[in-house]
Parts: C-alpha cells; structure tokens; sequence
C-alpha cells in the first residue's frame, strides 16, 4: 500500500478502513454480541441455549476475543493505528453540541475523518473509557470467575468474595451493552442511514463539503 500526500477533498471518497480492520471490527461485533447473549442467559435473564451450554460458549468466545485482541494489539502497534485512539480535547464541545442538538437540525459536522484522523474527538473519549474502564472490569472479574479454583491456592478467597465478583461481573455487561447500543445509533448518524456502516464494510469513505478538513494529508491507496 502506497501513501500519498494530496488535498482533502471536498467530496467524493477516501479509502479509511484497511482489511484487518474490518476483519478485526465486525468479528468483536459478534464476539461481543454473542458473549452480552451468553452471559445474560448464564446469569438468568431468559432461556434460550441452557445454561451448561451458554456457560461452554460464553467461556470459548470470550478466549476467541482475547486473542484477536491480542493480534489486534500488534497490528496496531506495528502499524501505528494506536495513535487513532489518542484523547484529544480539540471539538470536544463542538462534537457534543453537534450530536445532542445540531444534527437535529441538519447543522454541519464538525469533524472530517481522514487517514490520519479517523476518529472524531468524543469517540476518542468513549474508546477510552472502554479500554480504561470497562475492559479492565469484564476481564479481570471474568478471569477470576474462570479460574475460582486456584483462589485457595493463591490467597485470593481471604479477601474476596464469588458474590462480589459477579456483581461486577454484571455491571461490566451493562456497560458494555450500553457501549454497544450508543456505538450501534451513532452508526446511523452519517449522511444517510447506512453510510457508516458502508464503509466499515467496503473500507471506502464518501466525503462531503460540510465539515472542516486538513489542507493536506496523507491519503492511503488501497
């Protein structure tokens, strides 16, 4: 793949989303969606596969998630794409103004994706928040649930109690899902009504003349 420095343009599309990005986002799409399923049926909330079942596939695809983050991971840091998820404050305000009031009214986006900058800056904070906060929670109260046995064994029964696990456990879900729902609506936000999720499939960007954008930029040629 080829870079080039040239013009944003206006209008007309750039190539945003490399393969193994979109490989690696829609398989956590239904790595997630099937563990939020599993889970909610292991702790109770309806029936649908049994909870033996439910427990045996919730357990498999949550280690089949943990290792495409760990090639996710690598793929990042080799190729750079760990500085899309950077915290900035730059738009912040602009960016919540513009979704809790100004694409109700057809006001124009604040924030142009490019190669470099694909991620405006609240989806940078909520990215954050995900890695910093709610991984951190489902993973390591999800472990401890996995490997009960050796709590004994490492001391870990003196201080900690099954229960209090799975209420953070459960709290994690939730944020999760909730995580999940507001990612889903935002999709639905672009210029049409499918055209976000057009793009995380085909890898192709439309543009358009309603948000500011950088004088030049690198432009990847696929």
């Amino acid at each position: 793949m080829n870079t080039v420095t040239t013009q944003q343009p206006a209008g007309g599309r750039i190539y945003l989303y490399k393969r193994y990005e979109r490989f690696w986002h829609w398989s956590q799409a239904l790595l997630v969606i099937t563990m939020l399923i599993t889970g909610f049926e292991v702790h109770g909330s309806y029936h649908l596969l049994g909870f033996a079942p439910a427990v045996r596939l919730h357990t498999l695809t949550a280690w089949a998630l943990l290792m495409l983050w760990a090639f996710t991971i690598f793929w990042q840091f080799t190729t750079g794409e760990w500085r899309q998820y950077l915290p900035t404050h730059k738009k912040v305000a602009a960016m919540a103004l513009y979704y809790s009031w100004g694409m109700f009214r057809g006001a124009p986006h604040p924030f142009r994706k490019t190669t470099q900058k694909k991620h405006n800056p609240l989806q940078r904070l909520a990215y954050l928040a995900l890695l910093a906060m709610i991984s951190p929670l489902i993973w390591g109260s999800g472990l401890l649930y996995l490997f009960r046995a050796f709590w004994p064994s490492l001391g870990i029964d003196r201080w900690l109690t099954l229960e209090w696990v799975a209420w953070a456990h459960t709290a994690g879900a939730f944020l999760m899902l909730a995580f999940v729902i507001a990612h889903v609506y935002l999709t639905t936000t672009g210029h049409t009504l499918t055209a976000h999720i057009k793009a995380m499939v085909t890898g192709w960007e439309e543009t358009h003349d309603d948000a500011p954008g950088d004088p030049a930029v690198p432009v990847a040629k696929p």
